[in-house]
């Protein structure tokens, strides 16, 4: 497939316009290398140890969730002209999709509902609502553990979920309109919690959109490449 015909693909399946204002210039296309794709690897993070292996699997094309990229260059130096060099020697492309995925029917938020099995899905303003017939030690189960509880959960039938950074005050208010028990996201801040109407699920970003990225590998023939961040619980 010709890079054009895979950039034309990946934007019906996202289109760019679901994107929130800040992700401009930062979809889409993001390194462009050889122009046929053949081999395409799929990740959460276009991380060093990622580029590798998708360079020594032949990899063309290496689409992700997350730009390496975030801010404007005018200059490569450090751990991203490293990364950057890596990339470019080998003829790799690199394919973001962030909050166009978030929106997109099929996407980031939907994968997460149907990995904790959610029925009666409503959407939300990002994110969605819906019925969980899972305990909270399915949920831990389901998305790798690691949850913390803000607020007194008695009980979470009714999910709402935001993969990602989700906690965010209108979110929260939306979600408790709506007749949410809980609201699982990630990366809670200390005053958002003081404030939330309802109990906070938090689980780690990386196990709330990785599922989508993994999904989105299987459904195409892609190679998904697992690379989560090392973390260590202490009681």
């Amino acid at each position: 497939m010709h890079l054009h015909a895979f950039t034309e693909e990946m934007e019906i399946f996202a289109p760019p316009a679901l994107a929130e204002e800040f992700d401009a210039g930062r979809i889409g296309l993001v390194v462009e290398g050889r122009p046929e794709i053949g081999t395409i690897c799929c990740a959460l993070d276009a991380t060093p140890a990622v580029v590798r292996q998708a360079v020594a699997s032949g990899a063309d094309m290496l689409v992700v969730h997350h730009t390496p990229i975030w801010t404007p260059l005018t200059a490569l130096t450090g751990r991203t002209a490293i990364l950057m060099k890596e990339i470019l020697s080998a003829g790799l492309n690199v394919y973001v999709m962030h909050t166009n995925f978030d929106h997109a029917a099929g996407g980031v938020n939907d994968a997460l509902c149907e990995l904790l099995g959610l029925s009666d899905c409503e959407p939300m303003t990002l994110g969605a609502i819906g019925t969980c017939a899972l305990p909270l030690s399915g949920i831990a189960e389901r998305i790798g553990g690691n949850l913390r509880i803000w607020g007194n959960l008695s009980a979470c039938r009714r999910l709402a979920i935001v993969a990602g950074s989700g906690f965010d005050p209108e979110y929260l208010s939306e979600a408790h309109r709506l007749g949410a028990d809980a609201f699982l996201s990630a990366e809670m801040k200390h005053s958002v919690a003081r404030a939330a109407p309802l109990p906070c699920i938090e689980s780690t970003h990386y196990a709330l959109e990785a599922p989508a990225m993994k999904r989105l590998a299987a459904q195409r023939g892609w190679q998904y490449i697992d690379d989560p961040p090392l973390l260590s619980v202490y009681p």
